[in-house]
């Protein structure tokens, strides 16, 4: 071998360790063994517990778990409020959250998002209501509800703006609601006309109730979720492990086998990424 193959093979081996060490996580976490992770269970399929043995389950904890056996750590899961999560990061109780959080410029002012989903907001209705709402152009000055703790209701107003405004017609009166249960408690007492919802979770709840839930359209909104880390070394240090276990995971095909698994192939992402939410 020559001097030369050596010094490249010596520099590929440096490059090589110089990457896994900036992927290693802190060494507090590698101590404990645990990696805590704030998550919310009401946001089925993505996070919820079984009803039968109120265990956490769904795409967002096969996944961390996965992530987690990736770094040589276990994942602790901390049921926290979703408004209180980012708070939760700033003061140390957990080291990221996963709850199909989207990814949103205002949001990274004090984060940095690895995205590993892509999702949209899609109208729907009840089955009962849909002989007079039938399509999307139905909804111009119809009550249309959504969780006020996302991008949502905002959207539906920029949606009413360029769909009924604009063409004369009423626009939708937007209700916001305490998270995306409280949206079809009151669809289904028809408080409200429709609702809206990440499309990535209304085919559960289609299977879950039969003949309750009609889609509208296509979904109207393309957004990316991501998992938060502060802006800090430390939380910059924990999100290059994490999305490069995420990327390892993506090129191993079990990223895809977890996504399948609950239904979600349509919302894989094609590349993990950092902060490209919209």
């Amino acid at each position: 071998m020559s001097l030369k193959t050596l010094l490249i093979a010596g520099t590929s081996l440096a490059a090589m360790a110089t990457f896994a060490t900036a992927q290693e996580l802190p060494q507090r976490i590698r101590d404990a063994g645990t990696i805590v992770a704030a998550t919310n269970p009401n946001y089925a399929p993505i996070v919820y517990k079984d009803p039968a043995t109120n265990t956490l389950q769904g795409l967002d904890i096969a996944l961390g778990e996965a992530i987690a056996e990736e770094l040589g750590v276990k994942v602790e899961w901390q049921e926290t409020e979703f408004v209180q999560m980012l708070p939760s990061l700033q003061t140390g109780r957990v080291d990221m959250a996963m709850a199909g959080m989207s990814d949103l410029p205002s949001r990274r002012e004090t984060v940095d998002f690895v995205d590993y989903m892509v999702s949209g907001a899609q109208f729907y209705t009840l089955k009962a209501l849909s002989e007079n709402i039938t399509g999307t152009a139905d909804l111009c000055g119809k009550r249309v509800g959504a969780s006020r703790n996302t991008n949502w209701p905002k959207q539906i107003g920029e949606w009413s703006q360029a769909n009924c405004e604009a063409k004369g017609l009423a626009p939708i009166e937007v209700v916001g609601t305490e998270g995306s249960v409280d949206a079809r408690t009151q669809l289904k007492s028809q408080r409200l006309d429709a609702a809206v919802q990440g499309n990535e979770t209304l085919p559960y709840f289609q299977d879950l109730e039969p003949d309750t839930y009609v889609l509208l359209g296509e979904p109207f909104t393309r957004s990316l979720a991501g998992i938060p880390f502060l802006k800090t070394e430390e939380g910059a240090q924990i999100r290059e492990a994490v999305q490069g276990a995420l990327e390892r995971l993506k090129e191993s095909g079990r990223y895809s086998e977890i996504f399948a698994e609950y239904g979600l192939t349509a919302n894989e992402i094609d590349a993990i990424s950092l902060n490209q939410g919209e």
